[in-house]
């Protein structure tokens, strides 16, 4: 999979897809506190699996999309940061092992 440059926080995206509807709408619509989806359309919180089916389920798209893209955000902000130096480690085959 090929990550995107900078890509943005999904709550943006979420907000932008949500129109007109208000956060509180929605949220109670998908039985969730208006708290909880604010703080993920400002991008202060990450969309949890099971935010990612209630998102599909009430907006008529797949869970994937909303994991997907909390995945590729999570991957660049992690990307971003200073990691120790790690060497490949050697593994055995299956085939030298028998």
């Amino acid at each position: 999979m090929t990550r995107m440059h900078n890509p943005p926080h999904p709550g943006s995206v979420l907000r932008e897809y949500l129109g007109d509807v208000t956060v509180s709408d929605i949220a109670a619509h998908i039985g969730v506190s208006r708290n909880t989806l604010q703080r993920i359309v400002n991008g202060t919180s990450a969309i949890s699996i099971d935010m990612a089916y209630r998102l599909g389920a009430a907006l008529g798209t797949s869970p994937e999309l909303w994991a997907g893209m909390q995945l590729q955000y999570d991957l660049y902000q992690a990307g971003k940061e200073k990691r120790p130096k790690i060497e490949r480690m050697p593994l055995r085959t299956l085939a030298t092992s028998a």
